[in-house]
C-alpha cells in the first residue's frame, strides 16, 4: 500500500517581515541597554567627579615661572600663593592673571594648566625707558609712567637717564604725569635709535609737557627740544655747540625749538636777555631781544 504524503505544509514568513522583527527586536535591546547605562552610569559619573574633586594628586602643589628678568620669581610665586591647594580644574585662570597684573613690573602673563598639579606662570615684563627722580627716591619707570622699581645698583648697567618732573600737579610721592611720561618715552626711544647720542643722553627735565629739555653727559648746558624731532635738534646742537661757545664761553641754555633760529643764555642772565643765532651763521652777532614769548622756556 503506498503512503500519501501530507498536505499541511506551512507557508514560511516573508523576508520584509522577518527584517522588521529583528530590528525591533534590536532597537528595543538598545534602549533597555541605554538605560541601564544611564541608571547605572549617572550615580557612577557623580561618584568619579566628586572622587576627582576630593583627589589630593589634582591639588595645585607646584608652581614654576618663566620669563620673570627683572621681577624676583619669589614676588612672583608670592602673588601666585592663592593658586596652591585648589583643584587644577576649578581654579579660575583669569582671576589669578588678573592678580598677577597687579604687580609693577608685570605687563602680561600667561596661565597655564599641567596636570595633574602643576601650574605654569609666564610673565612679560614691562621696558624700563628711564630713572624717574619723584622727591627725593629714584624709580625705575616704563614709558607709560608705571613705577616698576626702587632704583639700585642691580640695574646699573641698563645706562637709563634721570628723568626730571614727572610728578603730577599735586606733587603727591608716587603720582605721574601721563602727557609728561609720554614725551620722555618718546624722546628716549627716538634717540635710542641713534647709538652715539644715546650713549650721551644723561638728563630729560619733562616739567613742561611740550618741552623736553635735556642735558648730554659732560655738557652742563640745558637744551631745549621741544615735543619733536629730537635727533634732528641734538644733531644741530652738536654741530653750533662748539661756534656758538666760542662766542659764549659760558652757556646756560640753548632753544632749539624755532626752526634755524637758535637762541642762546649765558649763565647768569636773566630770562628774557639770551641772544639768537642763526644755523647758517652761528658765528654771527647775537640778536636781542631774546626768544618768542619774552624768555626761555622749559624747566626753570
Amino acid at each position: 500500500m503506498t503512503a500519501s504524503r501530507s498536505n499541511d505544509r506551512r507557508t514560511p514568513p516573508a523576508p520584509r517581515k522577518m527584517a522588521r522583527k529583528r530590528r525591533l527586536v534590536g532597537w528595543r535591546r538598545f534602549a533597555f541597554g541605554s538605560l541601564l547605562a544611564v541608571v547605572i552610569g549617572a550615580p557612577a559619573a557623580y561618584w568619579m567627579a566628586g572622587a576627582l574633586q576630593r583627589a589630593p594628586l589634582l591639588r595645585v602643589s607646584t608652581i614654576v615661572v618663566d620669563g620673570a628678568r627683572w621681577v624676583s620669581e619669589g614676588e612672583v610665586r608670592t602673588a601666585a600663593a592663592p593658586f596652591r591647594g585648589p583643584h587644577i580644574l576649578a581654579l579660575d585662570l583669569e582671576a589669578a592673571r588678573a592678580g598677577l597684573r597687579a604687580l609693577p613690573w608685570i605687563e602680561d602673563v600667561r596661565l597655564r594648566r599641567v596636570l595633574p598639579s602643576t601650574i605654569e606662570v609666564t610673565v612679560t615684563e614691562r621696558a624700563p625707558v628711564g630713572i624717574a627722580r619723584v622727591g627725593r627716591r629714584l624709580y625705575l619707570v616704563d614709558g607709560e609712567g608705571v613705577l616698576l622699581d626702587d632704583y639700585g645698583p642691580r640695574f646699573s648697567a641698563l645706562g637709563l637717564p634721570i628723568i626730571d618732573g614727572l610728578a603730577g600737579r599735586g606733587g603727591a610721592a608716587l603720582e605721574v604725569d601721563r602727557r609728561r611720561a609720554a614725551l620722555a618715552a618718546r624722546l628716549i626711544g627716538q634717540v635710542s635709535r641713534h647709538e652715539e647720542l644715546a650713549g650721551r643722553l644723561s638728563q630729560i627735565d619733562v616739567r613742561d609737557p611740550q618741552d623736553a629739555v635735556v642735558l648730554l653727559s659732560g655738557d652742563p648746558t640745558r637744551i631745549h627740544l621741544g615735543a619733536e624731532r629730537f635727533v634732528e635738534r641734538l644733531s644741530t646742537y652738536l654741530d653750533v655747540a662748539p661756534t656758538v661757545r666760542a662766542h659764549v664761553a659760558d652757556i646756560d641754555a640753548v632753544d632749539l625749538r624755532f626752526g634755524r633760529r637758535i637762541y642762546v643764555r649765558p649763565s647768569g642772565e636773566a630770562g628774557g636777555s639770551g641772544g639768537a643765532v642763526h644755523r647758517e651763521a652761528a658765528d654771527g652777532a647775537a640778536e636781542r631781544p631774546g626768544p618768542p614769548n619774552g624768555g626761555m622756556c622749559g624747566a626753570q
